[in-house]
């Protein structure tokens, strides 16, 4: 029989940017994944300014899959291949859009996926609205989405030129993440988490996003964002959403993307005593980076969610750039019990009971509870308690967005005003700080971030033993 697809689903796929380094590492083996689970059997669109043709763009794919490392299905390659169409031209010249409305046919639900530059967002959305090719189409935006909250607005307000909000998907492979999605998964599955999850039982939550490589040669790129901005905002502030969230009124996409802004609006705007920005020891002597620049990268905040959940509870967060390991973990620590019977079970001693959840390397979900040691006396040590561990194979972060864009569907997306009001939270401190604090490579950043936790509190170094 054959497949029976929705009307939900794009007919054609166009990407923009068909010959840029987005394309060659993630699009081309995202494509050729979609082909090979039959996710992908719609027309895939090349654009892009190459002087080149399709023969050109199909052995651009086979590079990619080259050098992706991907074990290749000849059988698969040859329907990926056949699929492909490209349209050459500079995206501010109309014959382009004529173009590629003539590859189109008689698609009547493109999505186009615009894998090129924030720069060139406007043109690109220009062009497709004269073309008349945003009618019944999606667009699909790479972050970053601004960066403050002006230029957020302003990017909004552009694509809104030509598409409805229910058409925008802005994409942050971030979120395609299979350990990303647990975290929502894990919120709500499970019953035992709910009467605990809210400020009567939880002391603190810390987010660390730590890389031991530096800016790898993309030293001009990170004059322009630095940490806060790169990661804070958009990966970090992600993961809190989904754990601070309150449980969506309905099973639907448009209720988790309700709660999630509903958190970004609780929380309270950053002063400068909410941050802590530091750099690394020779990032100054990097290619393109200033001799005097005071760019971050590290950051560390202490967000505050006014809320009737969250009131009282500290969320720290922290990311960084040449720091001692690379790693992304959660640590949910809760209070201690509220008399103490046995004295090593204090949290002077011992810590709190806590959740962790480690989203990479080797994932896993962890709960920490004192147990007894054998003997007379009673005395224990806290252990972990592991619920789960990562599996091999399983969408990765491109091919699961693409497809669920493709799909029409849009729970791992974010919408305007969400990202709106994630940037009015670090909007006050972008240009009023303190000045970056250097700190060795290797090392967890300055200790003048120490200074943003309560009393009692360490920092939770991830590859810290349990």
């Amino acid at each position: 029989m054959p497949e029976v697809h929705g009307e939900r689903d794009a007919d054609a796929f166009v990407f923009f940017g068909a010959t840029g380094d987005l394309a060659l590492k993630q699009v081309f083996p995202a494509l050729y994944r979609m082909v090979r689970s039959g996710e992908l059997h719609v027309p895939v669109i090349g654009v892009a300014f190459s002087h080149g043709g399709v023969d050109e763009l199909r052995d651009r794919a086979r590079d990619s899959l080259a050098a992706s490392g991907e074990e290749v299905d000849p059988a698969v390659l040859d329907r990926l291949l056949a699929l492909l169409n490209y349209v050459d031209g500079d995206y501010a010249e109309a014959s382009t859009f004529a173009a590629l409305k003539s590859a189109l046919g008689d698609a009547k639900r493109p999505a186009h996926y615009l894998a090129i530059p924030p720069g060139l967002f406007g043109t690109v959305i220009d062009g497709l609205k004269a073309a008349g090719l945003n009618k019944g189409a999606r667009v699909i935006l790479e972050k970053p989405f601004g960066r403050d909250l002006a230029s957020a607005k302003a990017l909004g307000a552009i694509v809104s030129r030509a598409f409805p909000e229910a058409s925008i998907y802005r994409i942050d492979h971030f979120l395609g993440k299979e350990e990303i999605m647990n975290l929502l998964y894990f919120r709500f599955a499970n019953s035992f988490l709910e009467p605990i999850w809210n400020r009567n039982y939880v002391a603190s939550v810390q987010i660390t996003l730590a890389e031991d490589f530096g800016v790898q040669g993309r030293g001009s790129f990170y004059e322009t964002a630095g940490c806060l901005r790169d990661v804070i905002e958009n990966h970090l502030f992600q993961i809190v959403a989904l754990l601070a969230m309150e449980p969506p009124g309905y099973r639907g996409f448009d209720a988790v993307q309700t709660e999630k802004h509903d958190i970004f609006r609780a929380m309270r705007p950053l002063t400068p005593d909410d941050v802590v920005r530091g750099q690394f020891e020779g990032y100054r002597d990097e290619p393109g980076v200033a001799k005097d620049s005071d760019v971050d990268t590290f950051c560390a905040v202490r967000v505050v969610i006014d809320s009737w959940r969250w009131a009282g509870v500290p969320w720290y967060l922290r990311s960084g750039k040449n720091l001692a390991t690379t790693a992304c973990e959660v640590l949910v620590e809760l209070k201690a019990p509220p008399q103490l019977l046995f004295e090593d079970a204090g949290p002077a001693e011992a810590g709190g009971n806590y959740f962790r959840f480690r989203i990479s390397p080797d994932p896993a979900i962890a709960i920490a509870a004192r147990v007894k040691t054998p003997g007379e006396q009673f005395v224990g040590t806290q252990r972990e308690l592991t619920l789960l561990n990562a599996e091999a194979g399983g969408e990765k972060p491109y091919e699961r967005l693409l497809g669920d864009a493709l799909a029409g569907e849009s729970a791992l997306f974010t919408t305007q005003a969400a990202v709106e009001a994630a940037w009015a939270v670090v909007d006050p401190v972008l240009e009023h700080h303190a000045t970056a604090r250097p700190y060795a490579k290797g090392t967890w950043g300055p200790e003048e971030a120490d200074a943003l936790l309560g009393p009692g509190e360490t920092w939770h170094n991830p590859g810290d033993d349990a």
